[in-house]
């Protein structure tokens, strides 16, 4: 696929959201040493592998998004993930930069997690945040997670960011 050709998904995207969020993930998640490492850190929640791109995810971040010009905002995880695990997985690659958690997930009884979600129920879920923060007028929004999946996330939080007044957004994750 050339740099000009678009996936599928970004096809339904773009025609469904009225314009492309420019994500760019550093690794391809479909390697075993990803899933390895994906499984350990955040489900096995073994905190100290998030010094493992921990640095190169930050430089790529400083490099690309100068953070005087972006504001970037952390996927949050729900209160159940948050007491199961302890931490936010992706709080931990950006640990010692300036972030906001302005998004909160809704509360819902019996919610299904997204990574046990097939891809149709993923493309298929409703809205999950709140935003509790500031406008954001003509700011520049720098989403941040660990996993692109369908991007479906993603989209949620960058709707979230046009409404309160955001000029660009854009996302990075580790994997896609």
């Amino acid at each position: 696929m050339t740099k000009a050709e678009l996936c599928p998904d970004c096809h339904t995207w773009q025609k469904s959201q009225g314009g492309l969020l420019k994500n760019r993930a550093l690794y391809t998640y479909r390697t075993s040493a990803m899933k390895d490492y994906i499984e350990r850190y955040k489900f096995q929640g073994d905190y100290h592998l998030r010094l493992a791109f921990k640095d190169e995810f930050q430089h790529y971040i400083k490099q690309h998004y100068p953070l005087k010009k972006w504001d970037l905002w952390v996927i949050p995880v729900d209160e159940e993930t948050m007491a199961t695990r302890g931490f936010n997985q992706v709080e931990g690659w950006l640990e010692g930069l300036n972030y906001h958690c302005d998004l909160q997930m809704k509360q819902r009884q019996g919610r299904i997690k997204q990574a046990r979600k097939t891809r149709q129920e993923r493309l298929r879920s409703k809205q999950p945040f709140l935003y509790r923060g500031p406008r954001v007028e003509n700011r520049n929004i720098l989403l941040v997670d660990d996993i692109y999946t369908t991007g479906r996330t993603l989209y949620y939080a960058r709707q979230i960011a046009l409404l309160q007044g955001a000029k660009h957004v854009r996302s990075i994750t580790l994997c896609r």
